[in-house]
Parts: C-alpha cells; sequence; structure tokens
C-alpha cells in the first residue's frame, strides 16, 4: 500500500498529512494556525473530516499548539505519549535542555519568549504508552513508536516503506542547524540515540523532521555512531 505524504508549514514547524487507505496528520504546529492546516488540506484536495487521527509527537509548545483548532475542524482523537499529555491538557510550555552550545544559546532565547505564547488546551483521547501502536486501523501501513530522548514521551512514525517521521529527534532548519543533525535539545542524550538505534533496527531508511527537509537514515546511523 503506497502512501502520499503531504507537507503542510504550521509556522516554524511543519504537519505532515499521510494518505493511503486512511488519512492521518502528525503534530500540530504552533498556536493559532487552524486555517493554516485547512488550506493545506484543500490544496491537497482533502476534506477535514477524512481525517482520523492527528497523532502528537511530542508536547512542545510548537508541535501542540493548534491541536484544538485541528481537532475541532476534522473531529479526530487526538493522541501522544502518556508520559506528554499533561502538557497540552494543562497549556504547559516546558523546553528540553541545549545538549550543544548553540542548543544552550538558542533555548535561552526560546524561553524569553514562552511567556507571550498561548497554548488552546484540548483533551487528549488515546494515551499511549511504550508499546508499538500499529495504525493500521485508521488504513496506514506502518506503527507508531515511542522515541524518548527530546523529551520523555516523544514518539515517532514508521511507515512499513521506511519513511519515518521523527518530530524533534533530528532537526534539518537553520536557525536549528545547517544540515540533518542529532536534535540540539534532549532531557536524555543517551535515550536519543537508543531511541534511534530502534529506528533503525525497525527499517527506518527516510527520516522526516518536524523541522526542515527529509533526508537519508544513514546521516543517522553515522551520527550515533561517532
Amino acid at each position: 500500500m503506497k502512501c502520499r505524504i503531504h507537507t503542510i508549514p504550521l509556522g516554524f514547524n511543519q504537519c505532515y498529512v499521510i494518505q493511503a487507505e486512511g488519512i492521518i496528520a502528525i503534530d500540530a504546529g504552533e498556536p493559532g494556525k487552524g486555517r493554516q492546516f485547512e488550506r493545506g488540506l484543500a490544496r491537497a484536495g482533502i476534506k477535514p473530516r477524512d481525517v482520523k487521527l492527528i497523532l502528537i509527537t511530542h508536547g512542545h509548545w510548537d508541535h501542540v499548539g493548534s491541536a484544538r483548532e485541528m481537532k475541532d475542524a476534522t473531529g479526530a482523537p487526538v493522541a501522544m505519549h502518556e508520559q506528554d499529555v499533561h502538557l497540552l491538557e494543562e497549556s504547559l510550555k516546558p523546553l528540553s535542555p541545549g545538549v550543544t552550545p548553540w542548543g544552550v544559546v538558542l533555548g535561552g532565547a526560546v524561553k524569553r519568549a514562552l511567556p507571550l505564547i498561548h497554548i488552546p488546551p484540548v483533551e487528549v483521547d488515546i494515551r499511549l504508552g511504550d508499546e508499538v501502536y500499529p495504525l493500521h486501523e485508521y488504513g496506514i501501513p506502518g506503527s507508531v513508536v515511542h522515541t524518548p530522548g527530546h523529551t520523555y514521551g516523544s514518539l515517532s512514525v514508521l511507515l512499513d516503506s521506511g519513511e519515518v517521521f521523527v518530530g524533534d529527534l533530528a532537526m534539518n532548519k537553520f536557525p536549528l542547524c545547517f544540515s540533518p543533525k542529532l536534535s540540539i535539545f534532549a532531557v536524555d542524550p543517551s535515550k536519543v540515540v537508543d531511541s534511534w538505534k530502534r529506528l533503525l533496527e525497525r527499517g527506518a531508511r527516510t527520516v522526516y523532521p518536524a523541522h526542515g527537509r527529509p533526508f537519508p537514515a544513514e546521516i543517522m546511523r553515522k551520527a550515533i555512531s561517532t
């Protein structure tokens, strides 16, 4: 079953809409981007009510910001890992620590801007655990894998064909980085490495980061071996 991948920018972040027999959306971008999401669906020829699941890779503000608007538009349930659910339901705005010198500097700048950001809370309908969660019931040939490290509740969507949607487990966009890199922010860098090993062992071939263009997974294999 071949999937079509639609990229919808929602601020500095982007939402991926995966279309096969069914349709799901991955990540909800910055706050106030609901209309932008609907316009992106229209460009792809998709009606909002055709989206059957909104999967959030982790609970940071730039990934959950428009979740309520997207849920209202689609009627789809919102799914997150249980360890990050409270961040969306309580409108919290934590930052993962910088793990590179630039990550420390950039994280400090973002922290100063956070009081200006409001996340509309929304109830999370599906609380995922550490086990692999198949997506076949939504018409998508793939599964959700718990990939902690950037946050404790980070998730990735791995398609059977090898495309993997990793949130912020990797980055590929200025000013975060100039080329594909491991995340410059992490609550546990060792878990980031372990999560990448898990994804590579499960057949990840092409990486779709939340920030930036897709790139070959072999770049990550080299990154975690150095």
